[in-house]
């Protein structure tokens, strides 16, 4: 796999938020994927980069246009250095949520995306990783 072009930008705010979802949008187009696709992939981006920031006080995301093959995708990385999950595999389960909303974000977001990839520290961050492939 290699990886075409890649991008980092600071979320710290929910203006930020708003340019994570612009940004991703943009490649998504840029890349031709479906309608379909890029509205999956905006929504896992906002509920990610709203989590950086609501569950990690602010972080860092990356993205990167992929190659593998003959397929092509895109790679979003959201990574906090906030205090962690205590439980993961609670944490992506619908309906669990530590702020009072709905709890569906983790495990929303992970249906939205063809790979997901979660690593979190108690007191040292979480860094999710997704990955949509294009069709």
């Amino acid at each position: 796999m290699n990886i075409k072009k890649g991008e980092t930008m600071p979320i710290l705010t929910s203006d930020d938020v708003v340019r994570v979802r612009q940004k991703v949008r943009s490649w998504a187009i840029e890349m031709g994927f479906n309608l379909i696709d890029q509205t999956k992939l905006v929504t896992a981006a906002s509920e990610l980069a709203r989590n950086t920031i609501d569950h990690g006080g602010g972080g860092e995301f990356r993205l990167e246009a992929l190659n593998e093959g003959n397929r092509s995708g895109l790679r979003l990385t959201f990574e906090d250095h906030g205090p962690g999950i205590e439980d993961v595999e609670l944490a992506l389960k619908d309906g669990y949520t530590t702020t009072g909303g709905l709890g569906l974000g983790l495990g929303g977001s992970k249906r939205l995306v063809n790979e997901f990839d979660i690593l979190s520290r108690p007191g040292e961050g979480t860094r999710v990783t997704v990955t949509r492939w294009k069709p």
